[in-house]
């Protein structure tokens, strides 16, 4: 069976069952976390509610949590959708990401996380673990373990993750 996603009802819909609107989830989620933001206080907190009432359903369903202070330049592109992605909370994640099912970023003892570059792709399964800084338009395989720093424009795979183009 086929499903035209052009069409408004089909979109709703799937809103509805899915619990999840990307653009509108990433626009609140933006705003919620934005310490200067200028809207009133009731209706970030209203947002607030929101997220995390999406969460926690996706979070059950799926396996999925997104650290709440994870700092995103622009929505990434999850084109498997929220499946078992867990990212930490102090993720710094750049622009025009793409992020697939069952990635997780994880944070080292101190508090501190990965810094991903603009332009990544993350692989299925793949595994970024401790604080490690990945460049930009950078290939990251799928079930790749990285556990060292990165430099921009190569591709990595395998465990523990290797370079092998730049």
């Amino acid at each position: 069976m086929n499903i035209n996603l052009d069409r408004w009802y089909v979109r709703f819909l799937l809103n509805r069952i899915q619990h999840y609107n990307h653009k509108k989830y990433w626009e609140t989620r933006s705003e919620v976390i934005n310490p200067d933001s200028k809207k009133p206080k009731w209706l970030r907190l209203y947002w607030l509610y929101r997220i995390k009432k999406s969460d926690a359903f996706h979070n059950a369903s799926m396996g999925t949590d997104l650290g709440k202070g994870a700092l995103f330049q622009t929505p990434p592109r999850l084109p498997h959708g929220l499946n078992g992605i867990i990212i930490s909370h102090f993720a710094k994640i750049g622009a025009n990401s793409t992020i697939h099912q069952d990635v997780s970023i994880s944070q080292a003892q101190d508090e501190s996380s990965a810094i991903i570059g603009d332009n990544c792709m993350i692989g299925m399964g793949a595994k970024i673990m401790g604080t490690v800084k990945i460049g930009d338009n950078v290939k990251i395989g799928a079930n790749a373990v990285v556990t060292t720093d990165l430099p921009s424009n190569c591709t990595a795979v395998g465990v523990p993750a290797r370079i092998i183009e730049k």
